[in-house]
């Protein structure tokens, strides 16, 4: 591979360069993941620690050895828990605003026995509807073969 890149010249290389950086931009952890870490209320709420004062205050007790044990030793401040509260609220709030009711047609035809059968049938006729338009018609009609 070395000789290869021996004969290719210096402009050549930085374009291929170029177009490599182009087609397959490494994005590393991008994701669902990341975006629901800079959601986080803790992480966004103005002078929030991220490390709580008993612990950053513990210098080398803070690192486990083998006989400590940390598991379930914390406890969240009173305004930390009234903080996420607050914020957890203010989410079911904003999630609640943006589902609206569906309006209910009357004069629609009732092809359904119950509701989840409707949900069936909508998804049907919109991805069949075309295909099955005529030979609803001969139905009503009564000339279907």
């Amino acid at each position: 591979e070395r000789v290869k890149l021996l004969e290719i010249s210096a402009e050549d290389a930085e374009r291929w360069e170029r177009k490599k950086k182009k087609k397959n931009p490494d994005l590393g952890f991008s994701g669902e993941g990341r975006d629901v870490f800079h959601l986080c209320w803790c992480w966004e709420a103005p002078g929030v620690s991220v490390v709580p004062p008993a612990l950053s205050h513990s210098g080398e007790a803070l690192y486990p050895t083998s006989d400590s044990l940390l598991h379930g030793t914390h406890v969240p401040s009173k305004e930390g828990v009234d903080r996420m509260v607050a914020d957890l609220e203010k989410q079911i709030e904003k999630r609640e605003k943006y589902s609206r009711r569906r309006p209910y047609n009357d004069d629609a035809d009732i092809d359904y026995i119950n509701e989840r059968n409707a949900k069936f049938n909508q998804k049907a006729e919109r991805f069949y509807g075309k295909y099955t338009a005529e030979i609803k018609q001969n139905l009503e009609r009564g000339t279907a073969v």
